[in-house]
């Protein structure tokens, strides 16, 4: 990876601490590329799903991710998400794909081949990658690792809100709540790469700061003479 021109820029943290809004914000004022990693993996649950592949069968599955072709397109609105050609950038925000992609990421077969579809993807720098192991295994000589975190009540809030605005219905702040504990047990029990923050990581509590806060924040991060310098 001593390739690499530009830094890579990692950054990890539960469901709803804001990861994938603070990663485009900063690609975009940075001219990088967000890498949204978790996109990746919900791409997958929807080919499950359709293809009738149980989620719970690792085996399956990475037979499955061999024969799939996922791809990030970036644009001013976000990253647009092609499953084999097809653009799936809507379904796979749906809460059964968010429910089953948990459920897919454990697989140590699934992520062994995520991991190096997404080193692929930022070899050369100049990424923004999020997600729950880009620091600890994807790239961990990334040149800055931030671990984003907030409250479990405002990330909860933070569902509610994503969920009002795409369906333009309320969802049960209860169920809610529940989704986002179980989805926490799952990404810090699993065996394979479990949600933690590497131990060089800047740690962000986010809960009471806004999306402009936290950007200043890890651009003042990226501006340090010793933080994401560009290699010769």
């Amino acid at each position: 990876m001593d390739s690499r021109f530009r830094p890579v820029i990692a950054i990890d943290g539960p469901a709803g601490a804001g990861k994938s809004t603070i990663a485009g914000r900063l690609a975009e004022r940075l001219g990088f590329l967000n890498i949204e990693t978790g996109a990746m993996y919900r791409a997958l649950s929807l080919k499950a799903i359709e293809s009738g592949t149980a989620v719970d069968d690792g085996p399956a599955l990475a037979e499955l991710a061999r024969r799939s072709r996922i791809e990030l397109i970036p644009t001013p609105e976000g990253n647009r998400v092609l499953l084999d050609g097809a653009d799936v950038s809507a379904r796979i925000r749906q809460p059964d794909i968010t429910d089953s992609a948990s459920r897919v990421s454990v697989h140590p077969e699934v992520r062994e081949w995520m991991v190096a579809q997404q080193r692929e993807l930022g070899a050369q720098g100049g990424v923004i990658m999020e997600g729950r192991d880009i620091g600890t295994v994807v790239f961990p000589d990334a040149e800055l690792k931030v671990f984003l975190d907030a409250s479990p009540n405002v990330r909860t809030e933070r569902r509610l809100a994503q969920h009002q605005q795409k369906t333009g219905r309320p969802a049960e702040r209860d169920t809610v709540a529940a989704e986002l504990h179980e989805r926490d047990r799952r990404d810090r029990t699993r065996v394979n790469s479990p949600l933690v923050a590497a131990e060089d990581a800047m740690i962000i509590d986010s809960t009471g700061l806004s999306v402009d806060e936290v950007v200043e924040r890890i651009l003042a991060l990226i501006r340090r003479p010793s933080a994401a310098a560009e290699k010769p």
